[in-house]
């Protein structure tokens, strides 16, 4: 069964994911920093690290992105019922 690893950061707005996207993509934040200092989920304070999944563990929009977008790049904005989503997966095994 595939299982992948990510990390995310969840804001309210489409705007503020294209911001801290930009910023993450000049180098003048990493993804880490940026989810501790930004994302509203829980898992912010780890840096945005959601552990090991599989797919159907997620909801369909984030579960869309972490098994079919390419590792260790940037995605989003991903809207969901939560929010605004960067996601960047880590690993990911089919």
């Amino acid at each position: 069964m595939a299982k992948a690893k990510a990390r995310h950061i969840l804001v309210k707005t489409s705007e503020e994911c294209e911001v801290l996207k930009n910023k993450i993509n000049l180098g003048e934040t990493d993804f880490v920093s940026a989810a501790k200092s930004h994302s509203t989920c829980p898992s912010g304070k780890q840096g945005g690290d959601l552990g090991e999944f599989g797919p159907g563990q997620m909801v369909k929009e984030f579960n869309d992105v972490v098994f079919t977008e390419a590792i260790n790049e940037v995605h989003g904005p991903v809207k969901t019922q939560f929010g605004y989503h960067l996601i960047e997966i880590t690993s990911r095994t089919d």
